[in-house]
């Protein structure tokens, strides 16, 4: 029997946080409307089926400064998000929202509200956080141990699913939940919305992460490709039929970037010139600076790597990984070995570190690479995130989409007007209170994972011929839905 054609999925993730977008000269700025307006509107007309935000509770900083390397402010979300339903007919817009420091009574209000005003088109990417740095913007404070945040999440997706579903024919009813985290009672304030539950994203990676995104999720943004990717989702799609859901109602999308050129050749090209152009003298010092904790300001970017070692005393405030001494002694003797053997710069060796392995070639290779790679099962999409904004995403809707539908995998008009329907995706039947915690807490230990690995994995086709060889957001950019500064997953 043949196999049925998989259709692409598409979102594009605003790059609000990447270290070098807002450096580029055609970049706008991250507080201008204009600049998500102009990206959403792009991705729309591109047939895209979602438009991403990512949060940063707390801005980047280094050395007890807010560091000018990344944006100097970011906006709420669900505010962009609003304004956006009214300059936007179908795209969903999706929001990335905290469950360790937020309520769940008020996040759902508010995605509920979202909802209602752009016609059924929100998405929720639910996030934790577990570094205390972040918590020390909030009344809590703090932080949930590792254990306990993942059992928080799933505890205020089963009360936001209660509150959502609480609206019948004679107004709100009464609900009381009492739980590990919440003990709440009263009567919902918004009427059930176009789509009942808001379509629920996810990213985290970890073991935890993984069960509660097979339990939960409707679309899981992913940061692998090549063998680990098929590897992850093969072993996503295993742990939600565990779970009794339908796979096919889980959709993985893995974030990638891509490089055009008019051959193969020039493709490679640009992408040399684009992680140049990302990769500034000052960035190169300030990426350094993380690990070795110590003023290398007067070291020359084009030169060799600092000799001395890193400072055992330094502390690395939002960098997840980076505050233990030995793990930042280690990255630096891995490093320097890197460079010797390979004679970098500190510039060059950056470079390498932050190139990932973006789409690269002509238009109609890089539809090909990303329709081959869905067809085996690698994804059932990807997140598109651009070098900069506004108009980072212009070339790929005007010369790849095309290819992608002319190969009959990306549609062509919008036949839904709701987030859940571009997915393909039927109406909530009702929830269970205490469902989703139930099912986090008795879900057996899964099966090895076969070779998955949280690192940059390769892909067979490689970079040479115009296909990507590993995750590839843009230069600088970790998972922006899932590890931004103050890690969130």
């Amino acid at each position: 029997m043949t196999r049925p054609v998989k259709q692409v999925h598409l979102a594009a993730l605003f790059p609000v946080n990447q270290m070098t977008a807002w450096r580029d000269a055609r970049a706008g700025s991250q507080v201008d409307f204009a600049s998500y307006s102009h990206l959403a509107r792009t991705a729309e007309r591109g047939r895209f089926d979602a438009f991403l935000l990512a949060d940063f509770p707390r801005l980047v900083e280094h050395r007890g400064r807010i560091s000018d390397i990344g944006v100097a402010g970011q906006l709420d979300q669900i505010t962009v998000l609003s304004a956006l339903a009214s300059v936007t007919d179908r795209i969903g817009l999706a929001a990335t929202v905290n469950t360790t420091f937020n309520e769940p009574f008020d996040v759902a209000r508010k995605l509920a509200t979202l909802d209602h005003l752009s016609g059924g088109r929100c998405g929720w990417n639910v996030v934790t956080t577990p570094d205390p740095w972040t918590g020390e913007n909030f009344r809590r404070g703090g932080y949930l141990p590792y254990p306990d945040r993942y059992l928080r999440a799933a505890e205020f997706v089963d009360v936001a699913r209660t509150l959502w579903g609480g609206w019948g024919p004679r107004g709100a009813a009464r609900f009381r939940h009492e739980g590990p985290h919440f003990r709440i009672g009263g009567r919902f304030t918004v009427p059930t919305s176009p789509q009942v539950h808001p379509l629920t994203i996810q990213a985290g990676d970890s073991e935890q992460g993984r069960e509660f995104a097979a339990a939960t999720a409707e679309m899981i943004y992913s940061r692998h490709l090549g063998a680990a990717g098929r590897a992850f989702h093969a072993d996503i799609k295993r742990r939600v039929a565990r779970h009794g859901r339908d796979p096919g109602h889980v959709k993985i999308m893995p974030g990638v970037s891509f490089v055009l050129g008019g051959c193969d050749e020039e493709a490679r090209a640009n992408a040399v010139l684009a992680q140049r152009r990302a990769v500034s003298p000052q960035l190169a010092i300030w990426y350094l600076e993380r690990v070795w904790g110590r003023d290398l300001s007067a070291y020359d970017p084009e030169g060799p790597l600092p000799g001395i070692d890193p400072d055992p005393d330094a502390a690395a405030p939002g960098w997840p990984g980076l505050a233990d001494a030995a793990v930042r002694s280690r990255r630096a003797e891995k490093w320097r070995a890197l460079a010797t053997e390979r004679k970098l710069s500190i510039r060059e060796l950056v470079m390498k570190l932050t190139a990932g392995r973006p789409f690269i070639g002509t238009p109609a290779r890089v539809a090909e690479q990303m329709n081959d790679y869905v067809q085996s099962d690698g994804a059932d999409g990807f997140v598109l995130v651009p070098r900069y904004a506004p108009g980072g995403l212009d070339e790929f809707v005007d010369r790849v989409v095309p290819e992608l539908q002319d190969r009959g995998v990306l549609r062509t008009e919008y036949s839904s007007r709701t987030l859940r329907g571009h997915f393909g995706l039927p109406a909530p039947a009702g929830h269970r209170s205490g469902g989703v915690l139930s099912a986090i807490r008795g879900a057996e230990r899964p099966p090895a994972r076969g070779g998955v690995t949280v690192g940059v994995p390769r892909i067979a086709a490689g970079a040479a011929s115009g296909g990507p060889s590993a995750v590839s957001p843009p230069a600088l950019a970790q998972s922006a839905l899932a590890q931004p500064a103050g890690r969130q997953a």
